[in-house]
């Protein structure tokens, strides 16, 4: 599912006994010997870095992915490995009519991908007997973010988030073997009300990479401009389009909401994530009083861990 995933689970592992201490020997005169810490040998422990929770997009590779799998970072490697030519680096169209070309040998019979990463979905494909619909819908997703940069009516953007965020969660639900017509129903749901609510939070980013997300017909009722939406804070017009576009979200999650109680386990728990993220996110936005234009309105970590245990009491 897109948006940001609140909840982080810390894998448990053992305590290391704690090493004893070297006893230091005393020079005449005060001076220690000895004192100083011998070198750590080895590399050094890993630390888990702390990154912003991913949006819809996509990332070349996941970080945990091993080394041989992931894809080089320059776009004249991708070229060259979706064999889509040396005069298609700087097209992102022909990039991706590559990827959908090579994405379709994942589900041919004996085919075989020219990219790494689509080397290594395979299996999983096989594993979990994936369809190549939702992959389809999210290249799609991206080839209309190369031309369509504004939504004229509110369906207009329900269409757009049906395939760059409602095919995450189907995924997630064939990956689990829990998908059913009323899991995906509600699952859409969630999803769509994450990336409104994602999109609530960066109107101001998106505006200023060319991209309005908020409905014109919307904009029109409520009197806003696009230049409105170049200030600093924004104005009471704005915030009442704001909160206006909030509450549509909010009312999408309290649909899709009892998809948490519809599960079990560990799928649970992302999901009341997911769920929770969004509430806690909305909430944000509110007690901002709907002004977005400063900056995202992010919530807190308790914030979202309340949100997430509320959640779940209610199983969604």
């Amino acid at each position: 599912m897109p948006g940001p995933c609140p909840v982080r689970f810390r894998a448990l592992t053992p305590r290391r006994a704690p090493r004893p201490r070297r006893r230091s020997s005393t020079r005449r005169g005060g001076s220690r010997r000895g004192s100083a810490r011998p070198p750590r040998r080895g590399p050094p422990r890993a630390r888990t870095a702390r990154r912003r929770p991913p949006g819809p997009g996509f990332r070349p590779s996941p970080p945990s992915a091993p080394a041989r799998t992931r894809p080089a970072r320059r776009p004249a490697a991708h070229t060259a490995l979706l064999g889509a030519g040396p005069g298609a680096d700087g097209d992102r169209l022909a990039l991706l009519d590559a990827v959908e070309t090579d994405l379709r040998r994942v589900f041919t019979p004996g085919g075989s991908p020219r990219h790494p990463l689509l080397r290594a979905l395979t299996p999983a494909v096989r594993r979990h007997r994936l369809t190549p619909g939702p992959f389809l819908d999210l290249i799609a997703a991206n080839r209309r973010d190369q031309h369509v940069h504004r939504c004229p009516r509110y369906e207009d953007l329900l269409a757009y988030c049906e395939l760059s965020a409602n095919p995450v969660g189907r995924l997630v639900l064939a990956v689990t073997g829990t998908t059913s017509p009323e899991r995906v129903r509600r699952s859409d749901a969630v999803c769509t009300a994450l990336q409104i609510t994602e999109h609530l939070q960066d109107v101001a980013e998106d505006l200023a990479r060319g991209r309005v997300y908020l409905p014109a017909e919307d904009m029109k009722r409520f009197g806003v401009r696009e230049d409105d939406l170049r200030r600093p804070t924004g104005d009471a017009r704005v915030r009442a389009l704001v909160r206006h576009e909030a509450d549509r979200a909010r009312a999408l999650l309290d649909e899709g909401a009892p998809l948490v109680g519809s599960v079990s386990g560990r799928l649970k728990l992302l999901l009341a994530g997911f769920v929770a993220g969004g509430r806690a996110a909305l909430a944000a936005i509110a007690a901002a009083g709907h002004d977005v234009l400063p900056g995202p309105p992010r919530p807190t970590r308790t914030a979202l861990l309340r949100a997430a245990a509320a959640t779940l009491r209610r199983e969604g």
